[in-house]
């Protein structure tokens, strides 16, 4: 282990220490305290401040090691996630990282509560660690993390949280065809609540039809409708004699579609026909071509921390000197939505880095429809639920 990532440890357990009273500064201010007694505040006033100030540290801490609350904002995990689930993310399955900006207002992510105001300050930036976890991120974890892509200017640990599933470690080799996933040149089976867009030719209202089958992912048009949903659902819509057509609005092979991940016009992949594609690994080389740099360009300018690095006619250049390989410092994931045809996902923008990855959703404690109304806006069914149970 680092010897930096040893110091980091030991100044994230002596803060821990010191919060809970049993370091040296705080047993020496509780001996001065007790020495020098100061008037006594009313009792109730005393109270309630202390109590904030417990439930804010105690609060801060928790959010930090262990657990964090998180809302699904968009459909792109449909029907595994649903808008409006309210779900705990572990920190202690990966290991919790330590933050960049320590002077920062407890118990805010980039902003202060409901302004544009920074809720950090960047005059104190740090090295940030992972704390020892009790498992990896695996194919099939539904996972959160900070979006790579985002060009705010936030450190890694402030970058906008993304929430998809890992479909692919490092080290594996990724493809898709026709919309079925590859791993290592396996098909990685389809998860029941897998969902793709298409569009259902008719001109009679289906809105009833829709409620019924759960499906709530839809696009009105004059001459039919467009819906994300599964193939199941839509082999039951096609025996319905009021609908003209059902056409997969699946892209084809060989279709490039800019938009796509290596945004590079070498590569004719698009959402639904990609790859092959390595992922990084630590400590794993690559060889650097003009074909391959494309792939890795971003990691090595952005998430690989090298001083000196440029890209300049297809050719890598570090520390001034042409490199032919490169060897990666740590390790990237791939990650994607359930709601294939309706998630912004690596397919676009890539990799996700190690020191990206924030936990992995385990609990949905609450969930609440968005068009739902009074009682019925509580998704009942779905409260006090483990995310494996309701994600196969």
């Amino acid at each position: 282990m680092p010897f930096s990532q040893i110091v980091g440890y030991a100044i994230a357990l002596y803060a821990i220490v010191e919060m809970i009273g049993y370091g040296p500064i705080s047993k020496w201010a509780s001996a001065r305290a007790a020495k020098n007694p100061k008037p006594k505040k009313p009792w109730l006033k005393e109270f309630f401040l202390d109590t904030l100030v417990f439930a804010v540290v105690a609060a801060t801490l928790i959010r930090w090691v262990s657990l964090e609350a998180y809302t699904i904002p968009t459909p792109s995990m449909e029907k595994s996630l649903l808008v409006g689930d309210f779900l705990f993310v572990s920190k202690l399955h990966y290991g919790p990282r330590t933050p960049t900006t320590p002077l920062q207002v407890p118990l805010t992510h980039q902003t202060i509560w409901g302004t544009s105001i920074p809720s950090y300050s960047d005059l104190i930036k740090l090295p940030s660690f992972r704390l020892p976890g009790f498992s990896s991120v695996k194919k099939g974890d539904c996972v959160v993390f900070n979006w790579p892509a985002d060009d705010e200017k936030y450190p890694v640990d402030l970058k906008t949280n993304y929430i998809k599933r890992c479909v692919a470690t490092p080290g594996d080799v990724l493809e898709i065809k026709d919309k079925q996933l590859y791993i290592n040149g396996q098909s990685s089976g389809n998860f029941v609540n897998l969902q793709y867009s298409f569009f259902i030719e008719t001109f009679e209202n289906m809105n009833n039809i829709f409620k019924k089958m759960d499906i709530t992912d839809v696009y009105q048009y004059p001459n039919g409708y467009l819906v994300m949903t599964s193939p199941k659902k839509i082999d039951e819509i096609k025996t319905y004699s009021f609908i003209t057509k059902v056409v997969d609005l699946k892209k084809e092979p060989h279709l490039a579609e800019p938009r796509v991940f290596p945004n590079n016009s070498k590569f004719d992949w698009n959402e639904d026909n990609f790859g092959p594609l390595t992922m990084p690994k630590e400590g794993v080389t690559v060889q650097i071509t003009p074909q391959t740099l494309p792939l890795y360009e971003t990691l090595l300018l952005k998430y690989e921390n090298l001083k000196d690095v440029k890209i300049l006619d297809s050719t890598l250049y570090i520390d001034g000197k042409v490199q032919t390989s490169y060897t990666f410092k740590q390790d990237y994931y791939w990650m994607m939505g359930d709601n294939r045809h309706n998630s912004l996902d690596s397919r676009f923008w890539g990799f996700v880095p190690a020191d990206h990855i924030v936990g992995k959703a385990v609990f949905i404690w609450l969930s609440l429809d968005p068009n739902g109304k009074w009682l019925n806006k509580i998704r009942w069914s779905r409260l006090f639920r483990f995310v494996e149970d309701v994600t196969p």
